[in-house]
């Protein structure tokens, strides 16, 4: 049976990868589409590699971005991002991927979707899974997106262009709250843990944050070194099923399991010394807050992005575990992570009574790195019909 093709481009944005995809060579019946993504991608493979599509075997490398036109007057673009596991079926849309947008305004200037001229562009991106916009700013070169340049992003060999990233009102990007419950720090009663406190915050992605020492952690652990700890998974993983049903996420704990990507789950810590991936000691005046996160059941080398401007907004939120663990009086965090260094500025101010956030800003950098067609099995996709869109062709 034959392939079915799309084009595509294959991209990565900040510390992730993703294949892009334009909404208009997609089937109109968007039901379709997950079938696709997963045999685009190669998920669902029970050895965890991937080696059937283009997905790359960890979370941050199973992910796909659509972009089409806006549907709100104050966007340029709208962007929806879909997490896929690489070993299962699952294509979750509960959150949005911060990493991948930094590369959703460039590939709309260099695919002509937004007009751009002079030397720097600004695009803003509606992100459909969490309704918010998203401000990108960066450099052109000869009317397309820069990539040559001199940042350094922790977790990328080499450097490149800055896409400046401006999170608008990131509040309640999932719950509608910034804190779910209404608390700062909650009690959670977790199945096998016991009483542990977390502070839940919704801010760009859900998160929830424990103390490092809570689960048996320093937070200087190296990320394979959690990932072969089958027992501290378990437990955060626990916590997060357990944070999921207290902001009102999933109705229970199963339910919960089936959301693998939302809300992500953390332990952090007071700044210490730390061994990053380099071999290159981090020294604890150059940090504001230590965290080890979990995304997709894995431990993250390089915070996810969403992760880290949620704890950087957290930092601003008084008696939350980060807050109190942070440097104080912070609005530039500096978050310490296994790849290095990521730093956030959260703007805070109260707002009737209750803490508010107004924006959250990262640095990143994108690179195009192949344009042309993905291929997919049509056994694989058998409701995907070669006439569903105006690429999807069977393959000559």
């Amino acid at each position: 049976m034959r392939q079915r093709r799309i084009p595509a481009t294959f991209m990565r944005g900040g510390t992730s990868k993703a294949v892009v995809f334009h909404k208009r060579d997609l089937p109109a019946d968007e039901s379709l589409w997950p079938a696709l993504f997963v045999a685009a991608l190669g998920a669902n493979d029970p050895n965890g590699r991937q080696l059937n599509g283009l997905g790359g075997g960890v979370s941050s490398l199973a992910k796909v971005c659509v972009v089409g036109p806006p549907s709100r007057p104050d966007a340029d673009i709208d962007y929806s991002f879909f997490q896929l596991s690489p070993k299962s079926a699952v294509v979750d849309t509960s959150g949005n991927c911060g990493n991948m947008s930094s590369a959703m305004g460039p590939f709309a200037v260099d695919e002509g979707l937004v007009a751009a001229t002079g030397g720097a562009a600004e695009v803003r991106i509606h992100n459909t899974n969490t309704a918010k916009i998203i401000r990108a700013r960066f450099a052109l070169d000869d009317g397309l997106a820069a990539v040559d340049g001199d940042f350094a992003l922790p977790g990328v060999a080499g450097a490149g262009a800055p896409v400046t990233l401006d999170f608008l009102a990131p509040g309640g990007a999932k719950t509608g709250k910034l804190l779910p419950t209404g608390a700062a720090r909650d009690s959670l009663d977790v199945a096998g843990v016991g009483r542990i406190e977390a502070s839940m915050i919704d801010a760009a992605n859900p998160c929830v944050f424990v103390d490092a020492a809570a689960v048996g952690i320093t937070a200087t652990e190296a990320p394979d070194a959690l990932e072969a700890d089958a027992a501290f998974l378990a437990r955060m993983e626990a916590i997060r099923r357990a944070a999921s049903v207290a902001m009102g996420i999933a109705p229970d704990l199963d339910a919960a399991g089936r959301i693998p990507s939302v809300p992500k789950v953390a332990a952090v810590a007071a700044p210490r010394d730390q061994m990053l991936l380099t071999g290159e000691t981090l020294a604890t005046g150059d940090m504001d807050i230590l965290v080890r996160m979990i995304s997709v059941g894995q431990p993250h080398r390089a915070v996810p992005l969403t992760g880290a401007l949620c704890l950087a907004v957290a930092c601003g939120i008084k008696d939350s575990i980060p807050a109190t663990l942070c440097r104080p009086d912070r609005t530039q965090v500096r978050i310490a992570q296994a790849s290095g260094l990521t730093v956030v500025e959260a703007a805070m101010m109260e707002r009737d009574g209750k803490p508010f956030a107004e924006s959250a800003s990262v640095v990143r950098t994108q690179r195009r790195l192949m344009d042309g067609y993905v291929y997919a099995p049509a056994s694989t996709t058998p409701g995907l019909d070669a006439s569903a869109s105006s690429a999807a062709a069977a393959a000559e």
